[in-house]
């Protein structure tokens, strides 16, 4: 149902409308009245239908079907159901007491006193005769052997420590003659050096400075002003020449090309 326009309060005693608003008013007016025309339709559309369509049908569907499905749901599946799973966790709750009684009493109580007599038997039988045995012919021999060698022992570590500090006096004196033998070998080399061949050695070097090496370089330079001049001109005059004519011979008569 369309609703009726009422008139604005606020605006009572207002003084009249601008030109311009009344005709934004209208034209928002027909832009308008369509949708809303629409929207009533609708409205009036879907108030109908729910009243004597949907609210009817939901009635009957939820009057005729959906309640005796539900009952029909709850006797023949739900109840059938929830007894079958109490009976069956009944069972399985007296199977699993049966079962543990039976393990218990057939496996672990066997088990454990298996187990003890297992224990008792290789503590008595084994264990304790093991252990008399290595008491007895182990630890009591090694014991008294222990105390009859321990004078012995005591005395030759004793002989030891004497020796060990015997060789180390005895080393450090062969080290000492050693190193004083290194040193005097060494002073003695260098006096026999000294009074023998050093003299040659200072000699042979005093020549070689003052008579061998002046009269070396006297004579390659009495060599570079003579015989090297000479060679030079030999070549040059000589050799040279021949050599060309040598040449110029064998070629004339075309024996070298």
């Amino acid at each position: 149902m369309i609703d009726s326009p009422s008139a604005d309060s606020g605006n009572a005693g207002s003084p009249p409308t601008p030109l311009l608003v009344a005709v934004v008013r209208g034209i928002a007016l027909v832009v308008v009245l369509p949708f809303r025309l629409a929207w009533e339709v609708v409205a009036a559309v879907g108030r109908w239908l729910h009243r004597w369509l949907l609210a009817p049908l939901g009635r009957f569907l939820d009057r005729w079907l959906l309640r005796p499905l539900g009952w029909l749901l709850r006797i023949l599946v739900w109840v059938p159901l929830s007894w079958l799973g109490r009976s069956v966790a009944w069972l399985l709750r007296w199977f699993g007491l049966g079962l543990s009684w039976l393990l218990r009493t057939l496996v672990w109580v066997p088990l454990v006193w298996l187990v003890r007599g297992l224990a008792w038997l290789a503590r008595t039988v084994v264990w304790i005769p093991l252990a008399w045995l290595a008491y007895h012919l182990i630890w009591v021999p090694l014991r008294w052997l222990a105390r009859l060698l321990a004078p012995l022992g005591r005395l030759l570590v004793a002989g030891l420590v004497a020796v060990g500090r015997w060789l180390a006096a005895v080393g450090r004196v062969l080290l000492g003659a050693l190193g004083w033998a290194w040193w005097a070998a060494g002073r003695l080399l260098w006096w026999c050096y000294a009074l023998t061949l050093r003299p040659f050695v200072l000699g042979a070097a005093w020549l070689w400075r003052h008579a061998v090496r002046p009269v070396g370089r006297a004579v390659a330079a009495a060599w570079r002003a003579t015989v090297s001049p000479a060679v030079r001109w030999v070549r040059r005059a000589v050799v040279d020449p021949v050599r060309q004519a040598t040449h110029e011979a064998l070629t004339a008569l075309g024996l070298r090309s």
